[in-house]
């Protein structure tokens, strides 16, 4: 009998991009794929079915594909946590570490309120900055984390443990060996 797809068979790795030694998994040919892309956003929503959630949260980009189908189906807003600089109002911000220099993201200082239940979601954990700082500025908005969710968990870039480290709940669809 043959094996029944899963979600990692839909990701494809490019070897050497964007440096040498580098694996990367890119998530475009599982979102490019109707039932692949529905099975992922099945998937990232199932370990929260009955959990209050008020609004989900995607991080730049991916996170916003990601999280603004998994806001529709559980019929919650969606906010965007981006790049310093692109987003239209009033902001606060966090700085976080990338293996080369600093970055920075933002989030309207007015999308989440306090005490509201929050799914953070984006479709890669590697070193978890990104999804750290993200967390921070959710926090300081007094939001409420119910979870982390991603597609693809890189373990030996320490992401996960990095968030989990944070008091984060995390929730991943695959793993992928190597960087």
């Amino acid at each position: 009998m043959p094996k029944k797809p899963d979600v990692k068979d839909y990701i494809r790795t490019i070897v050497d991009f964007p440096h040498e030694g580098i694996m990367f998994r890119d998530v475009t040919t599982l979102f490019a794929d109707p039932r692949g892309f529905r099975m992922a956003i099945d998937q990232m929503l199932h370990p929260y079915a009955g959990e209050q959630i008020d609004k989900v949260v995607g991080l730049e980009a991916r996170g916003f594909i990601l999280g603004g189908a998994i806001a529709h189906q559980l019929s919650v807003g969606f906010v965007p946590i981006r790049k310093k600089g692109k987003l239209p109002g009033t902001t606060i911000s966090q700085e976080y570490k990338l293996e080369y220099g600093e970055a920075i993201v933002e989030i309207h200082d007015d999308a989440i309120k306090p005490g509201e239940k929050i799914l953070v979601v984006d479709d890669l954990l590697a070193t978890g900055g990104t999804a750290g700082a993200g967390i921070k500025l959710i926090e300081r908005l007094g939001g409420d984390i119910v979870s982390c969710a991603f597609i693809v968990d890189l373990p030996e870039l320490g992401g996960r443990k990095l968030l989990e480290s944070m008091g984060m709940d995390v929730h991943v669809l695959c793993e992928f060996e190597g960087l």
